[in-house]
């Protein structure tokens, strides 16, 4: 049924209805509503108001554009060198690129006047369409750590800090689709009160090697660390980096195993900060990992620390059922350095050297010209084994008491004996679910 249709039935009903009794207005009334497909109330509005016109309104263009092409282009360009910020985020950052953003862009004072005022919910609807390919999935290769985990505490909450120094660290395992064989691996660190991130590339994960890494972050970061928050892994519950937090007074704790959320600043920064950078390829060789480390300790540091705004979670307000998360303006970590009593000044105005003329714009294009001759590092790696033995298959432990190549009389003596690796493995099993739940 077309409006044109539609316009000329109700013309034709209109006059009728009007010269009509109570009794055949109700007939008319049925009749209209099915053909007409409308509600009762509807239609007694349309007959009983006044006549319509002789052609049918045309419809209008739709919600009225109040941000031209020209302003939407900018704020895509800025959006794409800014790494794709989140739109409240992207907000805050356009005053800071606002000097940079004159000299490439020939705004008029009323579209500079539009790039400042547009909100973050117009900034999602105009960049929705470029979003929607932008996600991956994503997997983990932490192993567990078995020692010193008695002296290690476990921390379940985030830190209750008003100072900088405390770190949330993690590893993000470019292996690509196997976990085989040695691979880059990336120490991304956080700090709570300012949101400051470093990060170093590691060709294995091992505690010397995670060691160098956070000596190097040390040397780096504009205050001192005063306490170190990792998850379980076998990289940081170890010796090594036990004595190097006590060697210099930092409060080492641990999140429980599995439970991701204890640690989520550092979960956000392994996808905003290394994810989307360097996507789920495998790099694997000593070229990759310097080219990498380039890239941390030089312009990808100080792009996503200076011109990158975060915001922070001030607190939760539950009401019902539904919870109402409250967020500080975003800023981005220099400032809440600049804005912090508790830094190192020698390395504060060794930054402000560095940052001094600054452009934004050029920071990005540096940044993707390396990261395209990081890409040409990529490495294949080697083939990933099946995921299951073909021997053992689904069975239960002690199904597997009669092993292939191996007579039953030989394993006869476990089931008494004490010690039967069965029942070893049993315990085993039992005391890390018990530790998972600590």
């Amino acid at each position: 049924m077309t409006r044109l249709w539609k316009h000329t039935y109700m013309t034709t009903m209109h006059p009728r209805y009007q010269r009509a009794t109570r009794t055949q207005k109700k007939m008319m009334l049925d009749e209209f509503c099915q053909t007409y497909k409308c509600h009762r109330k509807s239609a007694i509005r349309l007959l009983s108001g006044p006549a319509p016109a002789k052609h049918p309104i045309p419809r209008s263009g739709g919600r009225r554009r109040i941000y031209g092409p020209e302003v939407i282009k900018v704020l895509e360009t800025v959006w794409e060198a800014s790494h794709y910020l989140w739109s409240a985020r992207l907000k805050a950052a356009l005053p800071v690129w606002m000097p940079w953003i004159r000299q490439r862009f020939a705004l008029t004072a009323v579209q500079e006047y539009q790039l400042r005022r547009i909100s973050p919910a117009t900034m999602d609807r105009h960049l929705a369409g470029i979003k929607r390919r932008l996600r991956r999935k994503t997997y983990g290769t932490t192993k567990p750590g078995t020692l010193l985990k008695h002296m290690i505490p476990i921390q379940t909450e985030a830190w209750d800090v008003r100072r900088p120094g405390f770190l949330e660290i993690d590893t993000v395992a470019h292996c690509g689709t196997s976990s085989e064989g040695p691979f880059i691996s990336t120490l991304d660190t956080t700090d709570f009160d300012t949101t400051w991130s470093e990060r170093r590339a590691i060709l294995t994960k091992g505690e010397a090697a995670v060691v160098d890494a956070m000596t190097d972050i040390e040397q780096a970061i504009p205050f001192r660390i005063r306490g170190l928050d990792s998850d379980s892994g076998s990289e940081f519950i170890n010796d090594l980096l036990l004595r190097f937090c006590h060697n210099r007074k930092i409060r080492f704790t641990r999140s429980r195993p599995y439970k991701k959320n204890d640690n989520a600043h550092i979960e956000q920064k392994n996808y905003t900060h290394v994810r989307k950078i360097f996507g789920y390829a495998r790099f694997d060789s000593e070229a990759a990992c310097e080219a990498m480390n380039d890239l941390y300790r030089n312009e990808l540091r100080l792009f996503q620390n200076v011109f990158q705004p975060s915001v922070k979670l001030l607190k939760k307000v539950r009401r019902g059922s539904r919870i109402t998360r409250l967020y500080d303006k975003p800023k981005t970590p220099w400032q809440r350095v600049l804005r912090s009593n508790h830094v190192d000044p020698l390395k504060v105005k060794t930054l402000q050297r560095q940052i001094i003329g600054l452009d934004p714009f050029i920071l990005s294009d540096h940044i993707d010209k390396k990261l395209m001759a990081i890409q040409h590092l990529v490495a294949k790696g080697p083939v990933p084994k099946p995921t299951q033995r073909p021997d053992w298959q689904h069975k239960k432990i002690l199904d597997r008491n009669t092993l292939p190549g191996l007579t039953t009389t030989t394993l006869s003596h476990w089931h008494d004996d004490k010690e039967n690796p069965v029942k070893k493995l049993e315990q085993t099993l039992r005391k890390e679910r018990f530790l998972q739940t600590v």
